[in-house]
């Protein structure tokens, strides 16, 4: 699965990152840096993905 930031900006200036393809804790690390250059955090939802430890996904992916 390839990894993906989606930026948006609406606009009235809110902006939302949208990460896919990483799993565990590593959405936040690699979105990190854009976060802290867009200013105030409001709003966090977590994903399925980010419940998927990186050992569990690779796991998943060797037995198929």
């Amino acid at each position: 699965m390839n990894k993906v930031i989606e930026i948006t900006i609406a606009p009235n200036g809110l902006t939302r990152i949208v990460t896919s393809g990483f799993f565990g804790n590593a959405c936040r690390e690699a979105s990190r840096s854009i976060e802290q250059s867009l200013g105030q955090h409001c709003e966090e939802q977590l994903t399925s993905e980010f419940y998927i430890s990186q050992r569990t996904q690779t796991q998943q992916h060797h037995n198929q």
